[in-house]
């Protein structure tokens, strides 16, 4: 994985192939967008760079038919572009705030995706016995800073799985975070989205041990106290 970089030509034939579905995620976005405040990208061509080729850049990264919990769901990135383009995924949504819940449970129904929509704050449901561990994959992107990030995440992810982290150009350090939770940074990959639309970078973290059974903390903690 050291020599990971997106295909961006690979992302836009998979947005091609799939173009009738993401213009209807396009416009179900921009239908919720004014009730619900959803993004502030409406341009549609940033839509298509910042949040489509954006979302499938880490696609490669995803294994055939992974189980992939995604913290944080908001509007649907990464987690719809994804489904989209590969229909052998099958996502767990988490997202505590009752209408952007709404607007994913519409999404995934109208584009008929493999996922089911959690409404429940990641610190809780990461204490689940029914969803700690149980996870290939956890994704989220630019939900919050890396140890954060890092506690909400890790505890989805079993053992041998991946903890995957889109974040902005820059990205704070989270080592310490991953090895207390279980983690091994695996990589970080720095990329340009294509017309100039901005760098961002990827963190792919291994679950090497069980995340130990005091994360994550919750009420809070997460945030207020984190692990540096």
């Amino acid at each position: 994985m050291n020599d990971f970089s997106p295909d961006f030509e690979k992302c836009r034939a998979l947005l091609e192939k799939n173009r009738e579905k993401f213009g209807k995620f396009s416009t179900l976005l921009f239908q919720f967008n004014a009730r619900f405040n959803l993004t502030a990208i409406t341009d549609p061509l940033e839509v298509e760079g910042k949040h489509f080729l954006d979302s499938l850049a880490g696609e490669e990264l995803f294994m055939q038919g992974a189980k992939v919990a995604e913290v944080g769901s908001g509007a649907g990135f990464p987690s719809i572009p994804l489904m989209i383009a590969r229909e052998d995924l099958f996502f767990t949504l988490i997202e505590s705030t009752q209408k952007k819940c709404e607007f994913l449970r519409t999404a995934v129904s109208l584009l008929g995706l493999h996922a089911e929509v959690l409404c429940k704050r990641a610190e809780d449901a990461g204490k689940d016995p029914g969803y700690r561990e149980k996870y290939d994959v956890c994704c989220a992107r630019a939900v919050a800073p890396m140890p954060t990030l890092a506690e909400y995440c890790l505890p989805f992810v079993r053992r041998g799985g991946l903890f995957l982290a889109y974040k902005g150009e820059k990205c704070e350090d989270g080592k310490r975070a991953f090895a207390l939770l279980g983690g091994r940074e695996e990589g970080t990959y720095r990329y340009e989205l294509p017309e100039k639309m901005g760098g961002r970078t990827l963190v792919a973290v291994r679950k090497i041990s069980p995340t130990p059974p005091k994360y994550p903390r919750g009420r809070g903690a997460e945030r207020k106290d984190p692990i540096v």
